[in-house]
């Protein structure tokens, strides 16, 4: 598994602003960079992996007990 470069701690914020923060800070890293967002909304488990294929970017993983938490990888 790989660790995320950042992480971006998104709880206590409601949809969308976790998918928001995060197309925000992707373009800002590295491609190949991994950003973990910690979100507790019941809905960034469907809006994250959802706005990674609209916008073309990686959809690593589901974390549901750490936060839970999504990695994306930056893809370009």
């Amino acid at each position: 598994m790989t660790e995320p470069a950042e992480v971006l701690d998104c709880r206590g914020q409601r949809c969308p602003l976790p998918v928001i923060n995060l197309a925000r800070r992707l373009p800002e890293l590295p491609v190949g960079a991994v950003v973990r967002v910690l979100a507790d909304d019941p809905a960034a488990a469907v809006d994250i992996p959802a706005w990674c294929r609209m916008r073309g970017q990686e959809f690593v993983a589901a974390h549901p007990h750490q936060g839970p938490a999504y990695d994306v990888r930056r893809a370009g």
